[in-house]
This record gives C-alpha cells, sequence and structure tokens, in this order.
C-alpha cells in the first residue's frame, strides 16, 4: 500500500473529504491529528505543509499536498485506475468540476460556516450563513429530483467533495427536513462501499 499520511482535524469536514475518498479507495492513511484549537496550524512546522495553515494535508511519499477538492482530483487520477470517480472525458469532468466549484463556494459560505460558528465559535454572521444554506439546497433539491448522483450516473469526487457539509448542516442549524432529495443522495453516499462517517457533535439540531 502507498506510504500516505493524512493531516487532518477529526471535525474538519475538508479533512473528511479526503479520509473518505481513501477509504472508499481502499487506502489506509497515517493520520495524524492537528491541533487546530490550539493553533498548531499555524506553526512553522505545519506552515512549511501548507502556508495558508489549513487543514488536510496529504502527504504521498514525498509529494506534499493542500487544498482537499485538490487532494481528490489527485487520489482519483493516481488510485483509480478506471477513472470512474474523476472522468477524463471532457464534458463529464466537467460536471464533476462544476460540483467541485459549488463545494469551495456556496457550501463553504453556506452550511460549512452555519456549522463553523456553532462548532467552533467563528464570530461570523449565522443568520446569513443558515439563508444561504437553505437557498443552495433549495437548488440542490431540485437538481437531485431525477438523479441519484450530482454528477453523473456514478458517484464521483463531486459527491465525495459535497457530502460532508451537507451531512452535516444540522450542526449548524440548518434542517434537512424539506429536502426529500438531497437526504435520498446522502443515504446513497453513505452506502457506497467503504464509507465511513465524520464525528458529529452535540450542537445545532443535531444535539
Amino acid at each position: 500500500m502507498p506510504a500516505i499520511k493524512l493531516y487532518r482535524h477529526p471535525l474538519s469536514g475538508h479533512s473528511h473529504r479526503v479520509e473518505l475518498f481513501l477509504s472508499i479507495l481502499g487506502i489506509m492513511p497515517q493520520v495524524i491529528d492537528v491541533d487546530v484549537l490550539n493553533g498548531e496550524h499555524k506553526q512553522p512546522a505545519f506552515l512549511k505543509k501548507n502556508a495558508f495553515a489549513q487543514v488536510p494535508v496529504l502527504q504521498d511519499e514525498h509529494i506534499v499536498l493542500a487544498d482537499s477538492n485538490a487532494i481528490l482530483c489527485y487520489l482519483a487520477r493516481k488510485y483509480d485506475p478506471r477513472r470512474t470517480w474523476f472522468p477524463t472525458e471532457t464534458v463529464a469532468a466537467t460536471h464533476v468540476q462544476r460540483f467541485l466549484s459549488i463545494a469551495s463556494g456556496p457550501i463553504a459560505a453556506g452550511p460549512a460556516t452555519a456549522r463553523l460558528i456553532n462548532v467552533f465559535g467563528a464570530q461570523l454572521d449565522h443568520n446569513r450563513a443558515i439563508e444561504q444554506s437553505h437557498a443552495l439546497f433549495a437548488v440542490l433539491n431540485t437538481h437531485l429530483q431525477s438523479r441519484t448522483w450530482l454528477a453523473g450516473e456514478n458517484p464521483t469526487i463531486a459527491d465525495i467533495a459535497n457530502y460532508t457539509y451537507i451531512a452535516h448542516a444540522p450542526e449548524g442549524d440548518v434542517s434537512l427536513a424539506d429536502y426529500p432529495n438531497i437526504r435520498a443522495w446522502l443515504e446513497s453516499v453513505e452506502h457506497i462501499s467503504g464509507f465511513i462517517p465524520m464525528q458529529t457533535t452535540k450542537t445545532g439540531l443535531a444535539a
């Protein structure tokens, strides 16, 4: 097996994206917890791995990579010989990239931020994050009305990138009750062989 190290925080949804995909690929990394609550991610040793002071960081022998979506792309290209998780065909790849952008944009601004406020005490606008979450979820719920997966007929890294913060949205006081198609999609992801959940917290609607 590849000698992979994953620097992560157990409550980081960005970290979970990578940990989940590694598990699905059947790769068991050496998991190294980074104490972000006490600022370990801002210390020189970690900044050498990621100058932006963020988890996760993946080390694959001599290669060191940061940014969860970039890591997903790397893993899919290197360790998925069937090329189903990140298709090489132009249109299919574009559909996946679209949802990677959603994961780093609307998901980050909506459910990820709402959860960040509740779980980590971030001083941000909670009401706005909740509003943005519901606006996004309304669109995604319609998108998933006649499909199982976000970006094609099979699961891709688009599903992996978007799963965690949506599944844990209630921890940020964002209810999923009005979005049956999203809930069905979450269940589909959870039935993928190798799925592992992220640790839950006693915050928000999940309490």
